[in-house]
């Protein structure tokens, strides 16, 4: 899961190398957060949000599949 959201992330931003995401695995769920470059906030979190939504749909969806949950959260 962390793999395919820094995949994601990366091509969507200028600055690919500053992405970085961290993982927090918890009882019920796992956490990723996800910090980009202060200018790239915009391309990662789109017009009303767009873009971070279907983001977090896409991981769902994964997880879903592999029998977890994921939920993401995009950091400063």
């Amino acid at each position: 899961m962390k793999e395919l959201l820094t995949y994601i992330a990366q091509n969507l931003v200028d600055r690919p190398e500053a992405v970085t995401v961290t993982e927090h695995v918890g009882e019920n769920e796992t956490v990723l957060e996800l910090r980009v470059a202060p200018e790239d906030m915009g391309k990662v979190i789109g017009r009303q949000g767009r873009i971070a939504k279907e983001i977090r749909t896409l991981l769902r969806c994964v997880a879903q599949r592999k029998g977890t949950r994921v939920s993401v959260e995009i950091v400063d």
